[in-house]
């Protein structure tokens, strides 16, 4: 069972989401919030798995709330996936950034929905590897101060040559079950890695360590091989 919070400023569209999540066998929906404030009140008093998160809303929106919520999780921090009618790259972007594990406009079909629910909670990405590459090569370019990048990859120095591969590798935007065939070891030991790697670098999502691996130049914009 996947416990599900729902934000969304507009009432009937909440209302109509939380139907559509009640009526999956599935999926239980332990709350519901008006804006980013509620939201990061209620994520953290009933920790869900997925969190559905409007942007543009009233007050705290909700990439800001995506920060708040991940920065003052436990252990188990909730996946966010982000819900907008715009389909613009600043949302994908600063999503990315603020450590969402999936984009979805809110036009897409119910079905749609629910499976990008359960993706996400699975700990996949909701972008395919081809399109996580154009938005953090494009972010990378753009929005990353000069200077930054060579400051971010001193703190590869508490990292192990293994795990600044498996690092590498999470930016090319591959599986960990692909990282696992390429690197010979077992899906589980490319998991242990990538933890101990998300906690050195005080990551709080895969998101954030595939922003990460472009930020300190471990995977150089232009250059992934075809996957």
């Amino acid at each position: 069972m996947v416990s599900v919070l729902v934000v969304d400023d507009q009432p009937l569209v909440r209302a109509g989401l939380a139907a559509l999540l009640h009526a999956a066998p599935d999926l239980d929906v332990v709350g519901e919030a008006a804006d980013g404030e509620q939201a990061v009140v209620r994520a953290a008093a009933t920790s869900p798995d997925v969190v559905l998160m409007d942007v543009r809303m009233p007050g705290l929106d909700g990439i800001t709330a995506t920060r708040r919520i991940l920065s003052g999780a436990a252990e188990q921090p909730p996946r966010i996936l982000i819900l907008t009618t715009f389909d613009l790259d600043e949302y994908l972007y600063d999503a990315l950034a603020a450590g969402a594990a999936g984009f979805l406009l809110k036009e897409a079909e119910p079905a749609r929905l629910l499976s990008a629910i359960h993706t996400i909670a699975a700990g996949d990405l909701l972008f395919a590897p081809v399109v996580t590459r154009r938005l953090i090569e494009t972010y990378v370019r753009h929005r990353t101060p000069l200077g930054r990048s060579g400051a971010l990859r001193t703190r590869l120095s508490t990292l192990t040559d293994r795990e600044c591969e498996i690092l590498r590798l999470v930016g090319t935007g591959i599986t960990n079950g692909d990282i696992a065939q390429r690197l010979a070891i077992t899906e589980g030991t490319v998991k242990t890695h990538l933890s101990r790697v998300m906690t050195k670098l005080h990551l709080r999502s895969r998101a954030q360590a595939v922003v990460m691996a472009y930020e300190t130049g471990l995977v150089v914009p232009g250059t992934v091989e075809t996957l």
